[in-house]
């Protein structure tokens, strides 16, 4: 299959979620699927650290790499998602320079050891002086991945907005073109795409003649500018007036869509919205697909894609295709836009896991890093808790297959707690926890007659004076819930409450009671296949295609060797949550009688809920034949209510 890179100034990057096709399904992964795209290159995210949501870095199937302004909110921002199954970048850094570090490290990237290196970062000499390299990096203009087979750089240039910008516009500018020229000079390929903020010909922007006439400027002197010149010295058919600059005698990339569309009028990407010049079609082209010369022939088809809409600007893409000429052989795309050992031939040596993702994606962001799924909590094995000194202690008979919500992101400095904690990405049980940790000091090992009280003595006399029981401190708390998991009468795990209870000789419903005397109700346990319906489709098959890991088949295993225990009647499942609910009162009004149910069928938030109203004809008006009724004020949402009058 062809493999094809998008990029897309989103101007926010849920704006495109407000408009047709995006709304139906507000996803990333939809809006992926739509674009058709395996890299999609996002510019203008406006977006900070702290706002980065599950949606969009724990796309399924999807990789991201951010560049995030340092400084201002809400403002620039560039984004790469990498389909997994498709490329794999083996390097990734953030910025143009190479000045920023990696995360969690206070190494740049340009002095990392050279197998960890993208290149071609700019010599001192190559930029000017007059803004430094950090700040040119400050605002989120660049992220930039390496594949085997080219460097992919991401950009979104500089607009020019006033004269205080214009020094900031050129010197980024110089720092493209520095870098991709460095890069082409160490013979590796480069592609380059974006927003570049520039027009580069009469051919690219609409009504150019009449703004010339106003300005008293003639063509040449536009196609002089310096951001103009620049780009076209870096382009292979660039208009250049006079000679070229030193460092910039040749030409080095192809403007793919220009090249696949020569003479194309009208073929422009962004469009000025307080005008609502889009319909009209009167904007310009600012939004480039550029590579360098070695891999041209391997692009099929580039275009613009103007009737998605979304954001100002609209999609750019480019599409290789799906095998490609490397050193006068032919090889599939796949071969060359993974690391080796993936592919070989087109074909899927191994699958992508988690150990492939580079220190700078996204989902290794610690808010997103070893995040558990609902499925992991059913079915994923845990390590028992470690066996304290006593060999009594009821914490080493705890079941630990259960999961709780809690994960340790850090280690308790106690070492005789962390020993006891099983590590973060094994499920805890909350129950084995509380009698582990209760047991390991001494005075929790001693018999209860023996424990002197939590409380203060004169708290305690305080409490005995009054005749009030005293208050129950943490260490007491403990103690309860260490007696509770060593009778057994506390649930250990969440798989517990699906597993059938065995009873034992002697147990009988007479024979279960708690502290106060009051039997336990028991509740016919739902089917084992329940727990396992949770990864399962309607029809048994696998919601999920990877294949079963060895946990889930020991997890499924026992679930099914208990499932042979006793058979279940789903009719008998079913009365007994029937009994165990019960129906449903219906609310009496202030008359005493009982109201009747109403469904709303009057078009708004409310459509389709049903409500309770008084029976009862409000007045003389209430004439059945007239056709007019009024009821009293009795009025209660069905849905909302709890059972209280």
């Amino acid at each position: 299959m062809p493999l094809r890179i998008t990029t897309w100034n989103v101007n926010g990057i849920r704006n495109p979620f407000g408009y047709q096709p995006w709304r139906e399904n507000r996803t990333f992964q939809a809006m992926f699927d739509v674009l058709e795209a395996d890299i999609v290159v996002m510019q203008e995210t406006k977006i900070q650290r702290k706002d980065l949501r599950d949606d969009m870095v724990l796309v399924p199937g999807w990789d991201v790499f951010f560049s995030l302004p340092k400084y201002k909110k809400g403002y620039s921002g560039v984004a790469i998602y990498t389909r997994s199954s498709k490329c794999c970048p083996i390097r990734a850094e953030e910025g143009i320079t190479g000045v920023l570090c990696p995360p969690n490290s206070s190494t740049k990237f340009r002095d990392l050891p050279a197998d960890q290196q993208i290149g071609g970062y700019p010599t001192p000499g190559q930029l000017s002086a007059s803004i430094d390299e950090p700040t040119l990096d400050s605002e989120g203009r660049c992220v930039v991945l390496e594949f085997p087979a080219f460097v992919l750089i991401g950009v979104y240039s500089p607009a020019t907005r006033d004269e205080t910008r214009t020094e900031f516009r050129q010197g980024y500018i110089d720092a493209i073109d520095v870098r991709v020229r460095n890069l082409v000079a160490m013979g590796k390929q480069v592609f380059l795409c974006g927003d570049l903020n520039i027009i580069r010909s009469e051919l690219d922007t609409a009504g150019l003649a009449e703004w010339l006439r106003k300005e008293a400027m003639t063509l040449d002197t536009f196609i002089s500018t310096p951001s103009r010149r620049f780009f076209n010295q870096l382009l292979f058919g660039g208009r250049v007036i006079g000679e070229r600059d030193e460092g910039r005698e040749e030409p080095i990339l192809w403007d793919l869509c220009r090249e696949f569309h020569p003479a194309r009028t009208g073929m422009y990407t962004c469009w000025e919205t307080r005008k609502n010049a889009r319909p009209g079609n009167f904007g310009s082209r600012i939004d480039y697909v550029l590579c360098s010369s070695a891999i041209k022939d391997w692009f099929i088809d580039s275009n613009i894609q103007e009737g998605l809409l979304g954001s100002d600007h609209c999609p750019v893409y480019a599409t290789i295709n799906d095998m490609v000429n490397l050193e006068g052989a032919k090889v599939y795309v796949e071969d060359v836009m993974n690391p080796p050992g993936m592919f070989r031939d087109g074909k899927r040596l191994r699958e992508w896991s988690p150990k492939d993702h580079l220190p700078t994606s996204a989902k290794l962001i610690p808010e997103f890093d070893r995040r558990q799924s609902i499925r992991d909590m059913f079915f994923k094995n845990s390590t028992p808790a470690a066996k304290t000194s006593s060999p009594s202690t009821p914490a080493n008979n705890q079941d630990t297959g259960g999961p709780v919500g809690a994960v340790f992101d850090k280690e308790p400095a106690d070492i005789s707690l962390k020993d006891s904690i099983p590590p973060a990405s094994q499920p805890l049980n909350r129950a084995a926890a509380s009698t582990t940790l209760t047991t390991t000091t001494p005075s929790n090992t001693a018999p209860a007659t023996s424990r002197k009280s939590p409380l203060p003595k004169r708290q305690a006399e305080s409490s005995t004076a009054s005749g009030r029981p005293p208050k129950k401190g943490k260490a007491a708390l403990n103690r309860e819930n260490s007696t509770k998991a060593a009778s057994g009468l506390a649930q250990s795990s969440l798989k517990g409450f699906f597993k059938p209870k065995t009873p034992t000789p002697g147990d009988s419903p007479a024979n279960r009671s708690d502290s106060t005397g009051d039997s336990t109700p028991t509740l016919a346990p739902a089917p084992m296949s329940a727990a396992m319906a949770l990864n399962r489709g309607p029809w048994g098959g696998a919601l999920s295609s990877e294949p079963a890991s060895e946990s889930d088949a020991l997890a499924e295993r026992s679930i099914s060797d208990s499932a042979t225990e006793k058979v279940f009647d789903p009719i008998e499942a079913k009365e007994s949550w029937s009994k165990l609910l019960g129906k449903r009162v219906v609310p009496k009004c202030e008359h005493g009688d009982e109201c009747q149910m109403l469904v709303t069928k009057k078009a708004g938030i409310n459509c389709g809920r049903s409500f309770f109203m008084c029976a009862h004809p409000l007045g003389p008006s209430g004439d059945k034949e007239t056709g007019t009724e009024f009821r009293c004020a009795t009025f209660i949402w069905s849905s909302d209510w709890s059972g209280r009058r």
